[in-house]
């Protein structure tokens, strides 16, 4: 039985992503981070919603209007469609797992 917590890569050289299932315009990523952040005069900013989980770890999720968010495990935000995010921080000491919903 699949684990989200399980297989875990021994070096996290680059944060990962990974796709655990889709159908249309539905994706479900895993994502595992350990002090990895978005490049400083980058944003994110996607065609599609997305809702994002931390369920291991902790990370500062960041918007370009000045909201910043600490997240740890159980916090959870929904960003729409075009709003420009970043990770300025995920925890170094261990993985942080994410699961997120884009939709």
């Amino acid at each position: 039985m699949p684990n989200i917590f399980a297989e875990l890569p021994p070096e996290l050289a680059q944060e990962v992503c990974e796709i655990l299932t889709s159908s249309g315009t539905t994706r479900i990523e895993r994502i595992i981070s350990r002090g990895h952040i978005t490049p400083p005069a980058d944003w994110y900013d996607q065609d599609q919603a997305e809702w994002v989980i931390v369920l291991q770890g902790a990370a500062v999720l960041t918007f370009e209007q000045g909201e910043s968010f600490h997240l740890t495990p159980g916090c959870y935000v929904n960003i729409p469609a075009h709003q420009r995010h970043r990770v300025d921080w995920t925890t170094p000491e261990q993985e942080t797992i994410w699961l997120a919903v884009h939709y």
